[in-house]
């Protein structure tokens, strides 16, 4: 990964997250992780990713606000989001989009894919 710092990984259901966590980590990748959208753009702000997966249905501030909030922040604005959702519509895909991520991805996750996603957002 050319970013440096950590995967931060939103994501409020503890089963998914530690799931998540796990393959992640033997993925080779370093791992935070918030459980709401106000959490995630706290730790955005002090930890400075190098990639978000952000669940999009969150209690406090939901993913959809928090990533359209991380992208009026000057600190948040550049780190690469990816949305994580079992809305699997393209007009699902659309909103996450319009919300400020980069890219979109469906719950199950399709782990493979998803390293691939993030290596791309994360390359120099």
């Amino acid at each position: 990964m050319s970013r440096d710092g950590p995967v931060l990984l939103v994501e409020d259901n503890e089963l998914n997250r530690d799931m998540l966590v796990r393959r992640l980590e033997r993925a080779g990748l370093q791992v935070i992780t918030a459980g709401d959208g106000q959490q995630a753009l706290d730790l955005m702000a002090s930890q400075r990713p190098a990639v978000v997966l952000m669940d999009m249905n969150l209690p406090v501030l939901d993913g959809w606000s928090a990533s359209r909030r991380a992208r009026e922040d000057e600190r948040t604005r550049d780190i690469p989001i990816i949305a994580l959702t079992a809305h699997a519509m393209e007009a699902d895909r659309l909103s996450a989009l319009e919300a400020g991520c980069d890219d979109y991805a469906t719950k199950p996750v399709d782990f493979p894919g998803l390293l691939i996603k993030i290596e791309k957002l994360t390359r120099a």
